[in-house]
């Protein structure tokens, strides 16, 4: 499987979708999802990476942090929080065909061990 790293200036098209209620549980991040915040999920993209998300249907937008691991249903290239999603205009359909775009790479440094 070929896993798409999104470097600063690049972008991705594809399906959003939205956590469902689940605030407080863990992330990958081991941050507690809170769904008032701007987080999102991403497969490759390191945590504390900002990026715009750009709703194609309605032209919303939103940046959300990258804090969490997913999504893992086939065609979908980001989970956003449930504040994410209202704000692009996608909360009751569940899922909108979005543009992201990484607009400050995470800082956090890797550590080996």
């Amino acid at each position: 499987m070929l896993m798409m790293m999104l470097m600063a200036n690049a972008s991705e098209i594809g399906v959003a979708s939205h956590y469902s209620t689940k605030t407080g549980s863990k992330t990958a991040s081991g941050e507690r999802l809170v769904d008032s915040k701007f987080t999102a999920a991403h497969k490759t993209l390191k945590f504390g990476t900002l990026v715009k998300v750009t709703n194609l249907k309605n032209n919303k937008t939103t940046v959300v942090k990258i804090n969490d691991r997913g999504p893992f249903i086939k065609g979908r290239i980001i989970d956003v929080s449930q504040a994410a999603a209202k704000q692009l205009g996608f909360h009751s359909q569940g899922i909108a065909k979005v543009k992201i775009e990484v607009v400050a790479p995470s800082k956090q440094k890797i550590i080996k061990k």
